[in-house]
């Protein structure tokens, strides 16, 4: 076979070196099993495709790579220049590379030792010849022409053999008849060692992307078929130091543009001195920056096939996590995975710095701030560097942009939050701010510490500046859009405001902005405003960012309550001009439909009375108020002028206290506990504190003073005329105050109950509103039950019943009794001879009072009773409550009470009166004959007993009486005593008269049952 390259007499020295020095060998062995083993273990790819780079680069044309995967076969075919025998030499030989050339990217002469690393069998084929290296034929040439033969020293065949007969596979070149692929100048085929092998090939062919092209400038192409597979990248340089990288797959194509920019020098002696001798003569450096670039032009992060790993220009293992490329002839350790440090590293990473910088000049913002390098903890070494020196020079690198474009350094530059529309307005105010748009956020430009202007700041800054009105309106409108941006509106608490008065007041809090309609209509003006000294913002500045920041839109409600316009009412008395403040009151009272009840403080608005003088709205009466015909003349009340009533309406003068009717006062959450102790500020009601205290001993006097979240009252009823009561209760009756007597007022009390006790007006009036001069409302009855007439007073005014009721006019019995101070009310009228009671009604009244509890009724010294057959008034000592009709007979004139006997009892206990039983002994002194009943009274009543004792005389007591029961026998003397004691005996006692009858005449007892089914 040709040896166009001179391979035997390679193996032939290298033969006889190992024969002549057996630590040559071992050497060598060493040498090819640190780099296959080591540092090139996984580079197969990358050190195959700077091999086809730099043939490209000799033949001077761009140059394309395929690299094909097949089973256990791995083959890499390159265009470019053609194998030469000092190629082949140098292959052979570690560390001595035939690439002295500056520009070659190979230069130490180990970078194909990495195919050992994978494979036992190479072939380097060319057009012009083919070498093979093959581990199996190197060890037996070794044996057959050194071991065999003696020629070698001992010692090697004993090294053979501790290595198991593993010689270097790469320092014995054999001729081969291979060629390269058709379209290609070279290739390089390995049999791949196993599948482990196969398996780190493959993932170093699915790693190799755009990195090796950017890397690699003249490879122009590389296809990677991995069985079948297929994956090209394409790059395509641009005149203006763009590249454009393709990549195409079975998924399509996606394409890359990247913005590079190169820089190249010499290194000085002094750089090199401590790099090895073969270095110091390629004194040549140049390096490039590669940026991502994504469809706008700005700067993307670096593709996933990209490490980011410094390239020298092939990766090394030097991490530099920034969104940009460095490709540069950095000197590298022995192991080519490090940066090797020295001056010559230091020289290349200064101007990787300052070309960094460059690189930020020529890209466009934002895309510069993704490239400031930012603080990290725990970097390398490498990275920091790098980073120190960026961050020194970047203060002083005008690669940022003003609002208006022009380049600014970091060091200069001002980020004013608010956006574009913002800076728009503010025109020269913030030179040199970079525009509105910029991310405040964005870490690389926190990273920078430019000089900010917040929201706060920018307020500070507006402050005392001349600006028209209108201008001020679109600075407002360009902060709101900010705040819609996520701008902090809150900062602008100093935000100037130009007024109404030509002021510019520092911050919108509390300022008006007139928006109601009598404003917008010119009913109201300024003007009319000012003496209530108002701060109302300029109608040509407004904007509903005024609002936001604190500032009111002024319709007439908030004019009017306005802390401003409170304090000139609240003061209005000591006014200079009290006429002025109470106009613009009146003004505003009547626009906004606002009164006492909202604000309680416009009472104490100053007006002027019939006599000239000032005095609180709420302490003047309406000329044609009612209440002056029905008033005291020493009543603490004047009367409004005449000219004021005039000028405005009641309703509107009513709203700020002028009284034309009775006045309702409110009072929220009061503690009765401070009510009894009098405090006149609180609640300004005539005898609340006895009112507090009756509600505290309904409610049991409770541990904790009890709460009325809303205390309402009517006002001034102490001033009243006696003669006067009728006409003012038709006005209390009517709707406003009415509701302030019928609604009962709601209770807390300190044990979590909720009670609701007659209100407080409703108290007053009971007790307070004297008819006729002398009775109280509470003593009057209005369409009363016929049980009360008589008892109580006809009230003289035509009240409804609700009304009426919550006064206290009886009207009904049951509803009487039901009232905690009725039973004895209604006990002391019984009890006074001056009033007229039926005998008819006495006996309801009687049946009534036995239903209520004993505990709730004082017992009476008077009792309503029936003497002789008279309804009397008697001492109640001598007056006793009958409970058996047979001993009526006995109690001949005494005072007896008369009500239902089943009840007489209960009525006693109420009454506190003795049993007719317990004061009468009821013995039977006469002597009887046992009779029996007649048949035809039992079959009549049904069960009775079956014998009586007849008397011819009987007599009880020494009294002769018609019947008694006692002791469960029946005593009679005549035909109706003895129907009154059977129907007493057997519980009928309403049959008495028929059994009377029946006795005289038993032949009518078919009709007498017939009549007693009618019942």
């Amino acid at each position: 076979m040709a040896d166009p390259f001179g391979v035997t007499e390679l193996r032939t020295r290298v033969l006889d070196s190992w024969a002549a020095s057996p630590a040559r060998f071992r050497e060598d062995a060493n040498a090819e099993e640190d780099y296959a083993l080591g540092g090139y273990r996984d580079r197969v790819v990358v050190e195959l495709a700077q091999n086809a780079a730099d043939a490209a680069q000799r033949a001077g044309v761009r140059g394309r790579l395929r690299l094909v995967l097949r089973g256990r076969e791995f083959t890499a075919a390159n265009t470019g220049a053609p194998l030469t025998a000092e190629g082949v030499e140098s292959l052979s030989t570690l560390r001595a590379s035939a690439k002295r050339d500056a520009a070659a990217v190979g230069r130490f002469g180990v970078g194909f030792t990495s195919v050992a690393s994978i494979s036992d069998d190479v072939v380097l084929a060319s057009r012009d010849g083919a070498v093979r290296w093959s581990r199996e034929r190197a060890a037996a040439l070794v044996h057959d022409a050194l071991v065999a033969t003696g020629r070698a020293r001992p010692e090697l065949a004993e090294e053979l053999a501790r290595r198991d007969r593993r010689v270097p596979l790469l320092r014995l070149p054999f001729a081969d008849g291979t060629r390269p692929p058709e379209g290609y100048d070279s290739a390089v085929v390995l049999q791949l060692r196993d599948a482990d092998a196969g398996a780190r090939l493959a993932l170093q062919l699915a790693e190799a992307g755009q990195a090796l092209l950017l890397a690699l400038p003249w490879l122009a192409e590389i296809e990677i078929d991995a069985d079948g597979q297929v994956r090209s990248l394409y790059s395509a340089p641009g005149s203006d130091g763009t590249v454009t990288v393709r990549s195409v797959d079975a998924g399509g194509e996606h394409v890359t543009h990247w913005r590079t920019l190169t820089r190249s020098g010499r290194f000085t002696p002094e750089e090199l001195a401590d790099r090895p001798v073969e270095e110091r003569d390629r004194r040549d450096w140049s390096l490039t920056w590669a940026v991502a670039l994504d469809p706008t032009g700005g700067a993307a992060a670096l593709p996933a096939d990209v490490p980011r790993v410094v390239h020298a220009p092939t990766p090394s293992d030097e991490e530099l996590p920034v969104p940009a490329l460095l490709i540069g002839t950095f000197p590298l350790s022995p192991d080519r995975r490090r940066i090797a440090p020295g001056p010559a590293a230091d020289t290349l990473l200064d101007a990787a710095a300052t070309a960094y910088t460059e690189l930020l000049c020529r890209l466009d913002a934002p895309a510069t701030w993704d490239l400031v390098p930012l603080e990290r903890l725990g970097g390398a070494e490498f990275d920091a560097r790098f980073r120190a020196r960026v961050t020194r020079l970047l203060p002083d690198v005008p690669f940022l942009r003003t609002v208006t474009g022009d380049p600014v350094r970091p060091r200069d530059a001002v980020v004013v939050e608010g956006g574009d529309t913002l800076l728009e307005v503010l025109d020269d105010l913030v030179p040199n701010a970079l525009p509105g748009d910029a991310d405040l956020h964005h870490p690389g430009l926190r990273a920078l510490r430019l000089r900010r202007v917040s929201l706060a700041d920018l307020a500070d800054l507006l402050a005392g500046l001349d600006r028209r009105p209108a201008w001020w309106a679109r600075l407002y409108a360009a902060l709101r859009a900010a705040g819609q941006r996520g701008a902090d509106l809150g900062e602008l608490g100093a935000l100037p405001v130009p007024l109404w008065d030509g002021r510019l007041v520092r911050g919108p809090r509390g300022l008006l902005l007139p928006t109601g309609a009598s404003f917008t209509s010119g009913a109201l003006d300024a003007a009319a405003l000012e003496p209530l000294g108002l701060r109302i913002v300029h109608p040509e500045a407004v904007d509903p960012l005024l609002v936001r920041l604190g500032a009111v839109e002024a319709n007439e409600r908030a004019v009017l309550t306005d802390p401003m316009t409170r304090a000139a009412v609240e003061n209005s008395l000591d006014s200079d001009d009290p006429d002025t403040i109470a106009r613009a009151v009146l003004e505003l009272v009547a626009a906004s439909a606002t009164t006492v009840d909202d604000e309680p403080w416009l009472a104490e608005l100053a007006l002027r009375d019939t006599e000239g003088d000032y005095s609180p709205a709420a302490e003047l009466l309406h000329p044609d108020s009612p209440l002056l015909d029905l008033l005291v003349e020493d009543a603490p009340f004047g009367v409004l002028a005449d000219d004021l009533a005039e000028a405005y309406d009641t309703e509107t003068l009513e709203s700020v206290g002028v009284v034309r009717l009775f006045t309702v006062h409110r009072a929220h959450d009061v503690t009765l506990g401070a009510v009894l102790a009098e405090n006149p500020d609180e609640v300004p009601l005539d005898g609340v504190a006895e009112w507090a205290a009756e509600v505290s001993a309904l409610l049991g006097h409770p541990e904790l003073p009890p709460i009325v979240p809303e205390l309402v009252g009517v006002r001034d009823l102490e001033f009243v005329r006696e003669d006067r009561w009728p006409r003012v209760l038709e006005l209390l009756a009517a709707p406003g105050p009415r509701a302030a007597v019928v609604e009962p007022a709601r209770v807390f009390t300190g044990d979590g109950r909720v009670v609701d006790v007659p209100s407080y007006t409703a108290w007053w009036l009971r007790t307070g509103a004297l008819l006729g001069g002398r009775t109280p409302v509470e003593s009057r009855t209005a369409d009363a039950d016929p049980a009360l007439v008589g008892l109580y007073d006809e009230i003289p005014v035509a009240l409804d019943p609700e009304f009426a009721r919550a006064l206290g006019v009886r009207s009904d019995l049951d509803r009487l009794l039901a009232d905690p101070d009725g039973p004895d009310d209604l006990l002391d009228r019984l009890g006074d001879p001056e009033r007229r009671v039926p005998r008819a009604v006495l006996r309801r009244l009687w049946a009534a009072l036995a239903e209520v509890p004993a505990d709730r009724v004082s017992p009476p010294e008077r009792v309503r009773a029936v003497r002789g057959g008279a309804v009397v008034v008697a001492d109640a000592e001598d007056t006793v409550v009958v409970d058996a009709p047979d001993l009526l007979p006995l109690l001949t004139g005494r005072p007896v009470v008369l009500g239902p006997v089943e009840r007489a009892a209960a009525l006693a206990d109420v009454l506190d009166l003795d049993l007719a039983s317990e004061v009468v002994e009821g013995r039977v002194t006469s002597s009887g004959e046992v009779r029996q009943v007649p048949d035809e009274v039992r079959a009549f009543l049904g069960e009775t007993p079956l014998t009586y004792l007849h008397h011819e005389e009987l007599r009880v007591d020494g009294v002769a009486v018609e019947w008694r029961c006692v002791d469960g026998h029946l005593h009679a003397s005549t035909t109706d005593g003895l129907a009154r004691a059977l129907c007493w005996a057997t519980g009928q006692w309403a049959r008495r008269h028929l059994v009377a009858a029946l006795l005289r005449d038993p032949q009518t007892l078919p009709v007498l049952r017939a009549e007693a089914d009618l019942e």
